[in-house]
């Protein structure tokens, strides 16, 4: 079949957090925070279908979730997942799931209970797991075989509170701890099939965390989309490897986001395409959403070319194994010339 006569309608979806206040570790904010409500309504005329949201405030009830979701619905808007925040409260700063202390281990566990409350408040049932400091600042200061059976039983324990809900590992190699314990997507999907219903544990792939790890995301994503396990994406782009930049969609290195586009639409992937990235420092006020618009057309423009590439000229170039050839035809679709 060629690439060309698959027509999805992609679903684009971003976290409020995406409109920021362009604080970093080393200034403070230069732009005003924007009020959750002005946030929603900036979706549509953006262009998006859905909102990312992280759990409320531990002390939101049903109601304040109901609240919420009636706000998102009366912009047209659904909720894709709900994440627990376990890498901000005090009792997780040695690790939610592998802390060394019980205690702190059984609170994230009921945490993460909570924020499936607030999914199925919200008419969601995929709960995201950034394990944001299920790792070490020193290899030596946990144990590393104890620590990945903690992460399978706090999987196995939220699988068992609710039939129904899916569970999306995002994986990261490294900050903000130093190394962390299941640093790719395979390292989490090689976890999913030792828990208690493997067909309800997945991936989300971020671009930018397959990169930090020297990865490349369409290779990520292809491997998760062969295992049935590809649930959600989060486009972004990266620097080399720094930092978690949150760089624009294809603003680095445009031909690695053409082959994450390729292998989303020739994959069969029907998630949400989430764009997970972050105005720059000295953006202004009245810009601070235009990072989101740029990333939507940069997916919607490469989208576009990939569906004008003939897949018999690739394969022929395959076949002659005439890789130079194929180079300059792809270099030449990027560059409008082919």
């Amino acid at each position: 079949m060629p690439a060309n006569s698959r027509k999805t309608t992609y679903r684009f979806t971003f976290g409020p957090w995406n409109i920021s206040t362009g604080a970093d570790p080393f200034g403070p904010p230069v732009r005003k925070e924007v009020a959750f409500a002005a946030k929603i309504r900036e979706y549509k005329k953006l262009g998006f279908d859905g909102v990312v949201e992280a759990d409320l405030d531990p002390q939101a009830t049903e109601r304040g979730a109901a609240k919420v979701r009636k706000m998102l619905e009366s912009e047209g808007l659904f909720c894709e997942f709900i994440a627990p925040r376990l890498w901000e409260h005090p009792k997780t700063v040695d690790g939610a799931y592998t802390s060394n202390n019980p205690a702190e281990r059984r609170y994230a566990i009921e945490r993460s209970k909570r924020a499936v409350d607030i999914a199925n408040a919200m008419g969601c049932q995929d709960i995201v797991l950034w394990l944001a400091r299920e790792g070490t600042y020193i290899r030596e200061s946990k144990d590393p075989i104890a620590s990945v059976g903690r992460i399978v039983d706090a999987v196995n324990a939220l699988l068992d509170y609710d039939s129904h809900i899916r569970i999306l590992g995002e994986m990261k190699p490294n900050e903000p701890m130093d190394q962390a314990y299941l640093p790719t997507p395979g390292h989490f999907m090689g976890l999913s099939y030792r828990t208690a219903e493997p067909s309800r544990v997945g991936v989300l792939i971020e671009s930018a965390h397959s990169i930090l790890a020297g990865l490349d995301p369409s290779d990520d994503m292809a491997y998760a989309l062969w295992h049935g396990k590809l649930w959600s994406v989060h486009l972004n782009d990266q620097n080399g490897l720094k930092y978690d930049q949150d760089k624009s969609f294809g603003s680095v290195d445009l031909r690695r986001a053409f082959n994450t586009v390729w292998v989303l639409e020739r994959g069969g992937y029907d998630g949400c395409i989430g764009l997970d990235v972050k105005a720059m420092r000295s953006t202004k006020p009245n810009d601070q959403t235009r990072h989101l618009a740029n990333s939507r057309e940069m997916f919607l423009r490469l989208l576009d070319v990939v569906r004008s590439v003939d897949v018999a000229k690739i394969e022929a170039f395959r076949s002659e194994r005439d890789y130079e050839g194929l180079e300059m035809y792809i270099l030449g679709k990027l560059l409008g010339r082919a």
